[in-house]
């Protein structure tokens, strides 16, 4: 088994459909010529040529808009956002027509279409290029939300979103792209609907998603050299959650810790809580916590940006609390 890196597995995914199904193809700002503003397509359009690879102007509204017309008709495009904080301006072609036109034409109309591409919290990136926008499209009826967080859950899930007949709104995190990991051989698919249990426990379950995933990890090393035994569940599919996944792991700790880079009012995790506790009342020992960053617009500082995130310690510290009976 090979390793790469997680761009480069993206890259890979992108490749290994557009020549298994020439129905799929690229389009955005700089996605040709340039590669992609993380070279996830990079060196493409020499194979597949400039109409397959469409590097498009800056109008997001627009080509997101070609890309349901096109996706109407038979094609499987893919749109990358040079940074997903860009497609606020194409929220109305998302929301009004990728997530509805199915269902609004009584089902004579498929819309296989992947929007992906980079965002979260990177570093000293300023407010309007840290966007978490997964809350923003959460309520939006139609859509599929995906979010990778290694290099070969990343690649399975972009070949699986890309085969879909649905839209798919796939979020990678900008600080992710150079993490390695090795890629099984042959056609490797993952089912964009399931959890990852990342690491079994019995004290207490962390939910968690994107890069916050690694800061769990992190946390848990700590955790587990002072006797804790946390349980990691990778969300991956933030629309439609993984309850099977989420409500196994529940009823073995009977507590849980929602861990997000997410706003908290109106995040992730504030649907999280409510549906768990819909579904999971009784099998809770303590409240339900999030954590989740501060609702305010990121700094560019990048000490103050640190503070507005959740930090591995922080993890600790809580996970600590809820076994001592504070929360």
């Amino acid at each position: 088994m090979a390793e790469t890196l997680m761009f480069n597995a993206l890259r890979e995914a992108t490749d290994e459909e557009m020549a298994r199904d020439p129905s799929v193809l690229v389009m955005g700002e700089d996605v040709g010529h340039y590669g992609g503003s993380y070279k996830v397509t990079k060196d493409l359009y020499k194979k597949y040529g400039d109409l397959r690879l469409l590097d498009t102007p800056i109008a997001e509204n627009s080509f997101t808009g070609m890309a349901i017309g096109a996706a109407m008709t038979g094609l499987r495009p893919i749109i990358e956002g040079m940074n997903m904080g860009f497609l606020l301006l194409a929220f109305n072609q998302i929301a009004n027509n990728a997530g509805m036109l199915r269902y609004t034409s009584g089902g004579n109309y498929k819309i296989p279409l992947v929007i992906r591409g980079p965002g979260g919290v990177g570093r000293q990136l300023g407010a309007e290029h840290s966007q978490r926008l997964e809350a923003y499209f959460h309520a939006v009826p139609g859509l599929k939300i995906v979010a990778c967080s290694t290099a070969k859950n990343a690649k399975g899930l972009l070949k699986a979103a890309i085969r879909d007949d649905n839209p798919v709104l796939f979020f990678e995190h900008v600080l992710l792209y150079n993490l390695k990991d090795t890629m099984p051989e042959g056609d490797f698919v993952q089912p964009l609907d399931k959890a990852e249990l990342v690491r079994p426990g019995k004290d207490v379950t962390l939910l968690t998603y994107s890069r916050m995933r690694h800061h769990c990890t992190q946390a848990a090393k700590v955790l587990e050299a002072e006797g804790y035994d946390p349980e990691i569940i990778d969300l991956i599919s933030l629309k439609p959650f993984d309850f099977d996944t989420i409500g196994a792991s529940i009823q073995k700790t009977h507590r849980v810790i929602i861990v997000e880079e997410c706003m908290q009012t109106g995040g992730i995790a504030a649907e999280l809580v409510a549906s768990i506790i819909d579904r999971y009342f009784d099998e809770l020992d303590a409240p339900p916590v999030r954590m989740s960053s501060q609702d305010i617009p990121t700094p560019y500082n990048g000490t103050l940006e640190n503070l507005t995130i959740i930090q591995p310690h922080q993890i600790v510290e809580k996970v600590k609390e809820m076994m001592a009976g504070k929360i």
